[in-house]
């Protein structure tokens, strides 16, 4: 996450805890004069529809109220479902020995997408497993990490 989409984060935290959820993360887009703000929210037995309208009400208020949103913008409230995003190096820890799907924000070893077995995050930097070759990756150079769902 970016400085801005913590500083969001930082100031929805109160109102998701309220609704009994957590942030799960923030992604913040921009397309044109048009602005998504996609927050997504876990608890322990699992969020559903009631808890993703409880919560938009909630942090749509703290939103408008701050203003730190400049301009239309899109909120969206959602699970972090079966491929959820990695955020932070506790996702990554909690997540280790599972398939991952990490894209770069520059070529690693040629490549700008790496899919394989998260062995692990220390330091901060991502390892990943993909057959009998490791890659061990630096989190700032990690754009997107999520998980990729199995359904055996």
């Amino acid at each position: 996450m970016n400085r801005k989409e913590r500083d969001i984060e930082s100031l929805l935290e109160t109102a998701v805890k309220s609704q009994g959820c957590e942030i799960w993360g923030v992604e913040l887009a921009q397309a044109g004069r048009h602005t998504r703000l996609r927050l997504y929210i876990d608890k322990p037995d699992g969020v559903n529809v009631d808890d993703c309208a409880s919560v938009s009400r909630q942090v749509s208020d703290v939103l408008d109220v701050s203003e730190v949103i400049t301009g239309q913008y899109t909120l969206e409230v959602s699970s972090p479902g079966m491929d959820r995003v990695l955020f932070r190096p506790s996702h990554f820890e909690q997540y280790i020995g599972e398939r991952v799907d990490v894209r770069l924000n520059f070529p690693f070893d040629g490549r700008k997408r790496i899919v394989g077995l998260l062995a692990g995050y220390e330091d901060d930097e991502v390892v990943v497993q993909v057959d009998d070759e490791e890659y061990v990756l630096p989190i700032e150079n990690v754009h997107k990490a999520r998980l990729v769902p199995s359904f055996e």
